[in-house]
């Protein structure tokens, strides 16, 4: 069973240890004052390691679909399009 904390309207902070489907108290402890809420604190949380970035997410697939390069490009290189060019022909006239 969790251990929740309470706070009423006066500031008076209190905990009840009671199971998660209980009903909430509907006073204070200290001074008998409602309504009561819950007081809920932020967790903390890390982030480790890659794949939390979308520029991380996905790099094993990108890199089997561009050659194992990770799409990166080194320099100013420019990618060409594998189409051949057309050639224009100039139509003569007499």
């Amino acid at each position: 069973m969790p251990i929740y904390e309470y706070r009423c309207p006066k500031g008076h902070l209190f905990e009840r240890f009671q199971s998660m489907t209980a009903p909430p108290p509907e006073s204070c402890d200290v001074c008998g004052a409602s309504p009561v809420e819950v007081v809920l604190y932020p967790i903390a949380i890390h982030y480790k390691g890659s794949g939390f970035y979308t520029t991380d997410y996905g790099k094993g697939k990108k890199a089997k679909t561009d050659g194992g390069d990770g799409g990166s490009s080194s320099g100013g290189e420019k990618k060409t399009d594998s189409k051949p060019a057309e050639k224009k022909t100039a139509a003569s006239g007499d």
